[in-house]
């Protein structure tokens, strides 16, 4: 019997909240969220595979409804091994400067460390932004090609997506996928070791 879940209308992070909640009650079987936006749909499925679960996704009539497979024998890995080397830290960055005085002076530094970072070892797992970080990944930011760089090795990039809703850049995201305020507790309470610049 499938389990559904209706998480329309719903702010983040619950319908991933309610998706956890779901799961946590079954061994095997299939549950069903239904969601109204984009940025629900991509958080509920990221946080499904990451529990090792198959997920497929349907749109209907300006809907998704996520299928979410447990305990079958299908089920995937959400991360290789090779992945797995990097688990263990975590840069979170909660400003578009680094450092507290001058902004101009920490402009320039948060572009060295990010910069620097690319080429340092050992890689981040993720990278995460949020408040006014957010700002470091979106359209026109001069650290864009850093970040984008450091996507393209494997690490994964997240930006907290109240914080785009509210400094209205939500649309002008380029790098990394638009996260919830659980991704981010999840991945910081996982980490090994946190790196704040």
């Amino acid at each position: 019997m499938t389990n559904i879940i209706d998480a329309r209308g719903l702010a983040c992070p619950q319908p991933v909240i309610n998706t956890k909640k779901a799961l946590e009650t079954i061994e095997e079987g299939v549950v069903t969220v239904v969601v109204d936006n984009v940025a629900a749909r991509d958080n509920v499925r990221r946080f499904a595979e990451s529990q090792g679960c198959t997920v497929t996704v349907e749109e209907k009539e300006g809907d998704y409804h996520l299928d979410i497979a447990k305990g079958f024998v299908c089920e995937i890995e959400s991360r290789s091994e090779e992945t797995r080397e990097n688990d263990n830290i975590v840069v979170y960055i909660n400003s578009n400067t680094m450092g507290a005085g001058d902004d101009e002076l920490g402009r320039i530094l948060m572009e060295a460390f990010l910069k620097t970072l690319i080429v340092a070892a050992p890689r981040p797992r993720k990278l995460i932004f949020a408040n006014s970080g957010v700002k470091l990944a979106i359209e026109g930011s001069d650290v864009l090609e850093y970040i984008t760089q450091m996507e393209k090795k494997g690490v994964e990039v997240l930006s907290c997506g109240t914080c785009l809703d509210f400094f209205r850049l939500k649309e002008k995201l380029r790098v990394g996928v638009l996260s919830n305020m659980y991704d981010i507790i999840e991945s910081l309470m996982e980490a090994d070791k946190v790196v704040s610049p």
